[in-house]
């Protein structure tokens, strides 16, 4: 009986151990993620205010919106994203993180110009809808016991569709097209940010070097940033109020 209550009493501490050290991991992933976001919202800030000014657009607006400098800003995040997903593993811990803030301040360049298509105050909004949706949407893949896994490849479809039929309305320029992918498109990040919380979370192990889990916290802090960043896009094109 006595080595029974003592071997049950090291399984539990062994139990909140994992959780503790579980915990501590997703708060790095978190902390990173909300970090990258305030830090794209000041350098979009910036920008924006850098670009124009007294409503006529300045020098530097002008490189970074109306000449072939545009395409550069357009793309040079999505370079970083594959970057940092090809190298990581042969990347310093600190090298990865300076990398992902850089991918963070080219996404806040990118998207300044979203100040100047939509009012403040719309945008402000959609930031706060979709922060309680991802808030609630990650809480639940975090906390369910539903395997989430047979969603993964249904939703990465889905991604890809939405991708090409981007690429395509870029040619046809229809308004009921950009509707349908903006519906879509918050549904299928819905369904991501679900699905990639209880992927990080069953990327955690105890046993990882602090290098390891450093790498994890900080990839799946990019996933869940590229959910809310694309949720929140689609909300905008969805709900907001054009200046």
């Amino acid at each position: 009986m006595d080595s029974n209550r003592k071997y049950m009493s090291r399984a539990d501490a062994d139990v909140a151990q994992y959780d503790v050290g579980l915990r501590q991991y997703m708060l790095g992933v978190y902390n990173h993620m909300v970090s990258a976001l305030v830090f794209t919202g000041i350098v979009a800030y910036a920008t924006t205010v850098l670009a124009v000014q007294d409503g006529a657009m300045t020098g530097f607006g002008q490189a970074i919106y109306a000449s072939p400098l545009k395409w550069v800003v357009m793309l040079a995040p999505l370079g970083m994203v594959f970057l940092l997903s090809a190298r990581i593993r042969s990347m310093s811990l600190g090298s990865a993180r300076i990398s992902f803030y850089v991918f963070a301040a080219l996404m806040g360049l990118s998207l300044s110009s979203i100040f100047l298509v939509f009012t403040g105050e719309s945008v402000v909004r959609v930031f706060f809808i979709t922060a309680a949706a991802f808030g609630g949407l990650s809480l639940y893949g975090y906390t369910t016991k539903k395997d989430l896994s047979g969603f993964g490849s249904f939703l990465i479809m889905g991604l890809f569709g939405i991708i090409i039929a981007s690429i395509v309305n870029i040619f046809l320029a229809s308004s009921a097209l950009q509707f349908a992918i903006s519906v879509i498109g918050v549904l299928v990040f819905a369904g991501l940010t679900a699905y990639d919380t209880q992927r990080i979370k069953e990327m955690y192990n105890e046993i990882d070097a602090s290098d390891i889990a450093g790498k994890k916290a900080i990839m799946g802090a990019l996933s869940l940033y590229l959910n809310f960043i694309n949720m929140f896009m689609l909300l905008l094109q969805l709900f907001g109020n054009r200046e």
